[in-house]
């Protein structure tokens, strides 16, 4: 038996922006546009959004409203990469940590920025 992960799927209210936000954050081209359902990616890696009306975002850190699963996206300039995360439409969440920065995407999804 073989088994092959192919896509990371987010849900969002609107995934057309929120496909848009990590094309731009990642430089990844959309690849894919069918409907609600919206993929970016190069060949190699693939991240999907589909439309989910009654999307309810995390309240991260509240441990009421969980995050289920995060992104971890390594950059090389920290501080240039969170003033386009902002400039995108994310929001900073904490800086608490050393080596990597929590933000959050237009929809709510928690994402960490990880640096050396």
């Amino acid at each position: 038996m073989t088994a092959k992960l192919t896509s990371v799927v987010l849900d969002s209210p609107d995934p057309q922006a929120l496909a848009r936000f990590y094309s731009e954050l990642l430089d990844l081209p959309v690849t894919r546009v069918d409907g609600d359902w919206v993929d970016i990616g190069d060949g190699t890696t693939k991240l999907s959004f589909q439309h989910a009306p009654e999307y309810r975002p995390p309240l991260w850190p509240d441990p009421n409203f969980p995050q289920q699963i995060h992104l971890d996206i390594q950059v090389d300039d920290i501080d240039a990469t969170e003033s386009k995360v902002l400039r995108l439409g994310g929001t900073l969440l904490s800086t608490k940590e050393a080596g990597f920065r929590v933000y959050s995407d237009p929809s709510g999804h928690p994402f960490c920025l990880c640096y050396d």
